[in-house]
């Protein structure tokens, strides 16, 4: 979609979503020059979202609890696996097979989020392991070696951020040391 018909949905609609917004977005950084009539667009969006005439939809925050729960526990198969044999298993694989046989538990509050994990972990615990496991013994059987991966977006900052995120939850009396 150009930014024109992106521009004149969102002045259609009263409001620019985050999908058009992130399309707004992918369309400038992929190119090396604008045209007259996109920054024109551009200019008439900005216009619009100045007068209150297009709302930007605000992008709501939320996480799938599954997807913590889920990484916890591969994780930790993972380890025990790889300390024993010289087998090299791909946790990102191990996950994404797992979750795609598993329900979503999103949250958009911390509240949420916790209420989710102990559901997940009264209710679901012994369905996670099951579909790990079977990831894994699937795993082993067909490696995924030779197919092309997707690119990594994830930045270090990103790494670090998730990392202190997941210790926020499950070590909350954490103290980061600051470093000198």
């Amino acid at each position: 979609m150009s930014i024109e018909k992106i521009v004149e949905q969102a002045l259609q609609d009263g409001y620019l979503t985050p999908a058009m917004e992130a399309e707004v977005g992918r369309i400038c950084d992929n190119a090396s020059e604008l045209s007259i009539e996109e920054y024109m667009a551009l200019d008439k969006l900005m216009g619009a979202l100045l007068t209150g005439e297009v709302v930007a939809v605000p992008r709501k925050q939320f996480i799938n609890v599954m997807e913590e729960l889920v990484l916890t526990e591969a994780i930790a198969r993972v380890a025990e696996i790889e300390a024993t044999s010289e087998s090299s298993i791909d946790v990102g694989d191990i996950a994404a097979y797992a979750l795609n046989r598993l329900p979503p538990l999103y949250a958009t509050t911390e509240e949420g989020a916790n209420y989710q994990r102990q559901r997940a972990r009264a209710e679901l615990q012994e369905l996670i392991s099951q579909q790990v496991h079977e990831a894994i013994n699937r795993n082993l059987v067909q490696p995924n070696d030779n197919r092309t991966p997707i690119p990594s977006k994830t930045t270090g900052n990103e790494i670090l951020r998730q990392v202190s995120s997941l210790l926020q939850v499950y070590a909350p009396n954490f103290e980061q040391k600051s470093s000198l």
